[in-house]
């Protein structure tokens, strides 16, 4: 058995799963999130629990039983708390800037970098070098945060870009000189 996979979802309260076959929808405060999942999985809720079981014992079944728990389960949380990841910008000169709902970002380049917002993912700038991403979708909001940090990511030789918070670069040290 899958460990991750034998573990039951609890719902919190206000939030309403709704499990039509291989689809299955989440509704909660902070909105709506449906995922059309593999047919060797099947979900079972009862008593706010949700628990998941596969239909055999194949590689396949296997890693699917566990990946389809670990989906379930942040579709749960993203629409009862949601997601946000921050990313820090580091460099003299380098900030960002709220136009709108949309980031502009001056990081280097000859001309300012505009980053739209999807649907669905909100920005956040407290300050000119913090970037906050967030969002009921943990998959969009990670890969919107990774599409900002790729352009600019950190170098090694003295750590200007942009990185997620407390994420350690490691240093090059550069030319040997005398």
């Amino acid at each position: 058995m899958s460990r991750i996979g034998k573990m039951p979802v609890e719902l919190p309260s206000g939030v309403e799963v709704n499990i039509n076959g291989t689809d299955v929808t989440v509704k909660g405060s902070k909105g709506e999130l449906s995922r059309t999942f593999h047919e060797r999985v099947a979900f079972e809720q009862e008593d706010g629990v949700i628990t998941v079981s596969r239909d055999g014992d194949s590689p396949q079944a296997r890693a699917l039983h566990g990946l389809s728990r670990a989906l379930l389960f942040n579709m749960v949380q993203g629409v009862s708390e949601g997601f946000k990841k921050e990313l820090e910008i580091q460099g003299v000169g380098y900030r960002a800037a709220l136009k709108g709902s949309d980031i502009e970002l001056q990081v280097g380049f000859s001309h300012s970098v505009n980053v739209e917002a999807p649907e669905g993912i909100t920005f956040d700038v407290p300050e000119p070098t913090r970037i906050i991403v967030t969002g009921i979708d943990k998959e969009k909001v990670g890969q919107v945060a990774a599409n900002i940090r790729k352009v600019r990511p950190p170098e090694p030789y003295k750590g200007k870009g942009i990185r997620y918070a407390g994420e350690y670069v490691r240093r090059k040290a550069g030319k040997a000189g005398k």
